[in-house]
C-alpha cells in the first residue's frame, strides 16, 4: 500500500551477529540464506549489507514524512553505517554515508536507551532487578510478588515527584506479572526498581525466608541496567562526556559487588550488542534469611546502582544528578562528586 503514513518504527534484529544468521537479507528464502551462508559467506555478507543499505533507505524516507524511528540497540545502526548505508546526518541535515559526515559517533537515529530508557528509568536509577525462588514452587513466586507489590506501595507513597510514574507502572507489572506469565529463564521474576527499591524489596524478601514463609531466594539482574554494562550503542548510549567508549563502569561494578557481599559475580563481552562492542558486570546473591544476608544485601544493592547513577551524574544527566543528591541525602557516607554546570549563555560569548 502506498503512502501509508507510519508513526513508530524500530528495529531489533540480531545484528550483533550479522554473518551467521542474525540477520537474513531480503530477496533470498530462508533456506537460500542458509546455503549461501555456508557455501560462500562472502557473498552472503554482502547480500546483507546491500539489504542494510535498501532498510535504512526506506526508514529515511518514512522518517522525513514523520515517524519516529529508533534503534533497539542490538547493532542496527552500527552494522548499518559499516555497511555503507546514508545513516548519519550532515550538517544541513542531510544522509549521509560515514564517509561524508563530520560527527561519525553519533548516528541520525537514536537508541532506544538515549531517548527512553535512558532519561526515563537508568538515570534516576530503576533498572531490572531479579530474583529466582530456588524451591522452583509457584507459591513461593506468588508470596514473593505480594511482598514486592507491598514495599513499593508503601515506597510510593514518599516517593518524590520524579519517580511517581515509575513507581507506578512497576506496581501494575508486578501485580499483572502472574497472568501475563512475566517470568524468565529458571521462572526468574524482573521487576524495575531504584536502589531503594531493590534494597527494601530484598530486606523483605530476607525477612520471609528468616519467618519460614518462602524458600531460599537468589537475586541477580539483567546486564541491560543502570551500571553493570558499558555499551557505547545500547546502555550507556545517553553519556554524552565521551566516556561512554570506556569500560571501566562494568569493571568497577564487579569489583565493587565482589567485596559487599556477593555471592559470585561475572564479567563478560558480548550480550545482544556483539562481541568487542560491549562489555557486561553481573552477580548473584543468595539470601538465607538471616542477619549476614541483610547486611550484604544492603552494602551491594547500593553499591550496584548507585555506582553507575554517579557515572550518569558526572555526564551531566539530570534524572542522575536529582538521582544521586536523593542518594546522599539518604546516606550521608555517600560523597560523590557533583559535576560543575556550565552556563550556556557564556560559552557563547567565547
Amino acid at each position: 500500500r502506498q503512502d501509508l503514513h507510519i508513526d513508530l518504527g524500530s528495529d531489533q534484529t540480531s545484528l550483533h551477529n550479522p554473518w551467521a544468521g542474525g540477520y537474513y537479507p531480503v530477496g533470498l528464502s530462508f533456506e537460500e540464506s542458509n546455503e549461501l551462508m555456508a557455501k560462500d559467506p562472502e557473498k552472503f555478507k554482502e547480500k546483507v549489507q546491500e539489504s542494510l543499505r535498501r532498510q535504512t533507505e526506506a526508514i529515511n524516507r518514512h522518517t522525513k514524512k514523520g515517524t519516529y524511528f529508533f534503534d533497539y540497540g542490538n547493532a542496527f545502526l552500527l552494522e548499518a553505517s559499516r555497511a555503507g548505508a546514508k545513516i548519519f546526518k550532515d550538517e544541513q541535515g542531510n544522509f549521509v554515508t560515514a564517509e561524508k559526515a563530520k560527527d561519525k559517533e553519533n548516528f541520525a537515529y537514536p537508541s532506544y536507551v538515549q531517548d527512553i530508557m535512558g532519561p526515563m528509568c537508568f538515570d534516576y536509577g530503576f533498572g531490572p532487578f531479579r530474583w529466582v525462588c530456588a524451591s522452583g514452587k509457584q507459591e513461593d513466586l506468588d508470596k514473593t510478588d505480594a511482598i514486592a507489590t507491598e514495599v513499593l506501595q508503601r515506597l510510593k507513597e514518599n516517593s518524590p515527584e520524579e519517580i511517581q510514574q515509575q513507581m507506578q507502572d512497576n506496581i501494575k507489572w508486578i501485580q499483572g506479572a502472574r497472568e501475563n506469565k512475566l517470568v524468565v529463564g529458571s521462572q526468574a521474576r524482573i521487576l524495575y526498581a531504584d536502589a531503594l527499591g531493590r534494597i527494601e524489596i530484598a530486606k523483605a524478601f530476607n525477612d520471609a525466608i528468616a519467618k519460614g514463609k518462602i524458600g531460599t531466594v537468589v537475586l541477580g539482574r539483567d546486564h541491560h541496567d543502570v551500571s553493570g554494562t558499558d555499551s557505547p550503542y545500547r546502555e550507556t548510549s545517553n553519556i554524552y562526556d565521551g566516556s561512554r567508549f570506556t569500560a571501566d563502569m562494568a569493571i568497577q561494578n564487579v569489583i565493587g559487588d565482589s567485596f559487599r557481599g556477593a555471592t559470585w559475580v561475572s564479567i563478560h563481552n558480548g550480550g545482544g550488542v556483539g562481541w568487542g562492542e560491549v562489555i557486561n558486570g553481573g552477580f548473584g546473591m543468595v539470601l538465607e534469611g538471616n542477619k549476614e544476608s541483610e547486611r550484604r544485601l544492603r552494602s551491594m544493592l547500593y553499591w550496584d546502582v548507585n555506582n553507575g547513577i554517579a557515572r550518569r551524574s558526572w555526564a551531566r544527566n539530570d534524572g542522575a544528578v536529582f538521582a544521586i543528591k536523593r542518594a546522599m541525602e539518604t546516606e550521608p557516607q555517600l560523597k560523590v562528586t557533583l559535576p560543575n554546570m556550565v552556563d550556556e549563555s557564556l560559552l557563547k560569548t567565547l
